[in-house]
């Protein structure tokens, strides 16, 4: 055995603290526009619809679901710092793009979707940052780096917002630089403070940040990764033994299950509110921001707390209640009651001021965020509209349990997110992970795209019982599917006899 040094051990932790500041920063590239991406598009394209936003707005995941796997890939090959700038450099470059998008003449939004298609590129490189974690840490260790490692993303998804209200102050004019071509506003501000972070993470990569390599007991060796930093081969006995891809598969496929879930539930949280409260956008999104936020809190202190419970219970069990949590969550969102929601007509019919609905109320619906950035001053109907026909004949759903869904699934949801990731992580052992933490990325954004796409069909047309329905029968297969697979959810090394669970 190689007895790993105090050198070593410090130096190994301070680059798997740069993965976090990685995987901070690919969050923030996505959520610190989110909020003005709609009023920016208008301002330098007015021929862009609602329509063309939610392009936009899904081009960030198509882009990353496509660069998961390449960078993966690379990562195999070649050492890790490599994919990390390029892709760090992509999201820069993508960034300023996106700050001179008002420059050229026409074709100003197609300038917009390509350049967050090129930060979604970028944020491919989350794959790598997780591989790189999977590998420089061992088996004890493991759970608590992946916690960490998601923690750090959602404080992202939590601060992004955040950083975009203050660059508000700046005014929609800002300051103009001629000799730049520039416009320093509350649009393009964000970006370029973005820009500038991925720039410091570039500087970190290059300065602080090392190959390191252990195997699940923590000994240290040599892997194709190495670009010639102190590490010993010990352990090319420890990578024999095949992958147990049945595993592999069934992770991935219980990944995009959460991840699509939550995608439903984040996209839904403005529309069901509205239709069955009759509250307005405005009070909509402002209120599911409130419960947003506190959700982003809790999942927060979720992620600190499975990182010790997972030593008493292990990883696979922690998964099951995860998943039981989210199903009872959806299962209490199912219309039960008598009472009907208002009826929009009703509502417009008893205004003595007369309201007309603003186009965007006919455009599909968009999340939480996309809302916000509808919203505007003009009157609107508010109430369920009768041209969903579902209105007329299906109960409302209660605030209590429309709150008591948000705090479970609140609750489920990172537990799921972090024991996914950790329990793939250990099955593919110490074999290079780059390829598949790619897919296992790739399934995540595919199902963060057909997230608003169910909405939009599914409730629009169906209501809330056939969407919930829905949502809880994909959850109980999932689960079924874990019980299934449940005895093959073991670490590589375990599996091979070379540690005891």
């Amino acid at each position: 055995d190689v007895v790993e040094t105090q050198e070593h051990y410090k130096s190994r932790w301070r680059s798997i603290w740069i993965m976090y500041l990685t995987m901070f920063l690919s969050s923030v590239g996505f959520s610190i526009v989110i909020m003005s991406v709609w009023p920016y598009l208008q301002k330098i394209d007015p021929t862009a619809d609602a329509s063309f936003l939610g392009w936009i707005i899904a081009s960030y995941s198509i882009g990353q679901m496509v660069a998961s796997p390449l960078f993966g890939l690379w990562s195999n090959h070649r050492p890790r710092r490599e994919p990390l700038v390029i892709s760090t450099a992509i999201s820069v470059a993508a960034n300023c793009l996106y700050a001179y998008v008002h420059v050229p003449h026409s074709h100003n939004k197609y300038y917009m979707l390509t350049a967050r298609a090129l930060v979604g590129f970028g944020a491919g490189n989350v794959a790598v940052v997780r591989s790189y974690i999977a590998g420089a840490t061992s088996l004890t260790e493991r759970t608590s780096a992946m916690a960490n490692t998601s923690a750090c993303q959602a404080v992202g998804f939590i601060l992004g917002p955040v950083f975009q209200t203050c660059f508000t102050l700046i005014g929609e004019e800002g300051v103009t630089w001629k000799f730049l071509c520039l416009q320093l506003n509350m649009y393009t501000a964000p970006v370029l403070f973005g820009a500038l972070l991925g720039v410091i993470n570039i500087i970190l990569i290059f300065a602080i940040f090392r190959e390191h390599r252990v195997d699940d007991m923590g000994r240290q060796y040599k892997s194709i990764n190495s670009d010639g930093e102190g590490t010993s081969d010990v352990l090319d006995q420890n990578t024999e033994g095949s992958i147990d891809h049945v595993a592999v598969v069934a992770l991935n496929v219980l990944f995009f299950v959460i991840l699509f879930v939550f995608a439903v539930f984040e996209t839904i949280a403005t529309p069901l509110t509205m239709d069955m409260y009759s509250w307005t956008r405005k009070e909509a999104v402002f209120y599911n921001g409130i419960i947003l936020s506190v959700i982003g809190i809790e999942s927060v202190i979720v992620f600190m707390v499975v990182k010790t419970l997972s030593k008493k219970t292990g990883e696979r069990a922690i998964l099951h209640a995860g998943l039981l949590t989210v199903l009872i969550g959806f299962f209490i969102l199912l219309p039960w009651g008598k009472k009907l929601p208002n009826i929009q007509w009703e509502e417009i019919k008893n205004n003595s001021i007369p309201r007309t609905a603003p186009t965007e109320m006919l455009m599909p619906f968009w999340s939480l965020q996309e809302m916000q950035l509808l919203s505007n001053h003009t009157a609107e109907p508010v109430g369920c509209p009768v041209t969903q026909s579902w209105c007329l004949n299906t109960p409302m759903i209660y605030l209590a349990q429309y709150i008591s869904s948000d705090v479970l699934i609140g609750l489920g949801y990172p537990v799921c997110n972090v024991m996914s990731y950790t329990l793939y992580s250990k099955v593919l052992g110490p074999k290079p992970q780059g390829v598949y933490m790619g897919w296992l990325t790739a399934s995540g954004s595919g199902a963060r795209i057909l997230g608003p796409v169910f909405v939009s069909q599914i409730y629009t047309h169906l209501g809330p019982r056939w969407a919930f329905s829905l949502i809880c029968g994909v959850v109980v297969a999932s689960l079924l599917l874990l019980e299934i697979v449940y005895k093959r959810l073991i670490a590589f090394s375990v599996r091979y006899g070379r540690m005891q669970e």
